[in-house]
């Protein structure tokens, strides 16, 4: 029980070593990661970040050389989304099993009109061309997942997300994006806030979807093979 307390307060250090440095890229990150509780840590800060379902099923940790080489290309995925989608909110995240991902959150805004789940041209627009990301990373998994504020019940909102979320899946397809890439879609409801539903302000930012982009099965085995490029 005492050293499973060190355990974690020590990887707690590390998340709040993390918060300071925000410098600090997916490559540096991912190799502290790894090696030793990156599966308890990935855990910890899947849950600050929402995303603990988030991870291919690997069922062992990660190696520190693997979690660098991995940490890399995010990076490079990160940027290359954050070039191409200009109307989406990008940013690093962590996954299940304590590597690096890349969150895209769309607003809902954007993409439909109020209580529809049919894309805008402006939204068809964006993911034409976060499509041109994904086929640069063949070995990326995607999770999708819609979210809606707190206005209404849940047998509105959680269909309702859950629309959205196949409408951005579905769009991706006819891109050329294979539906294999997506492991999960789903439909969150209200139950994922990530602002107060008090305010007008606050229900928008609840209103959105959300791409996770995460290391797959077989990059973390070419990762640990060291034959990631």
């Amino acid at each position: 029980m005492k050293a499973n307390k060190v355990i974690v307060c020590a990887l707690c250090g590390m998340i709040l070593l993390f918060t300071a440095c925000g410098s600090m890229n997916n490559a540096t990150k991912g190799g502290l990661i790894g090696a030793g509780g990156g599966a308890l840590l990935g855990s910890i800060i899947g849950k600050v970040a929402g995303n603990t379902a988030v991870g291919a099923a690997i069922g062992t940790a990660v190696g520190t050389g693997a979690g660098v080489l991995i940490g890399k290309k995010m990076d490079k995925a990160k940027a290359a989304a954050a070039a191409a989608v200009q109307e989406a909110t990008v940013e690093e995240v962590t996954d299940n099993n304590g590597l690096s991902a890349v969150k895209v959150t769309f607003d809902s805004g954007i993409l439909f009109k109020t209580n529809k789940s049919d894309l805008s041209d402006a939204a068809k627009n964006s993911l034409v061309k976060f499509a041109g990301v994904l086929k640069q990373y063949p070995d990326i998994d995607v999770a999708i997942y819609g979210h809606t504020d707190s206005t209404g019940t849940d047998a509105i909102n959680v269909p309702l997300s859950l629309a959205r979320a196949k409408s951005v899946s579905g769009y991706l397809e006819s891109c050329g994006i294979s539906n294999t890439k997506f492991k999960s879609i789903e439909g969150q409801g209200s139950s994922q806030p990530v602002a107060t539903n008090a305010t007008k302000e606050g229900r928008a930012q609840n209103r959105r979807v959300e791409v996770y982009m995460y290391a797959s099965a077989e990059m973390i085995k070419a990762a640990e093979a060291g034959t990631l490029n």
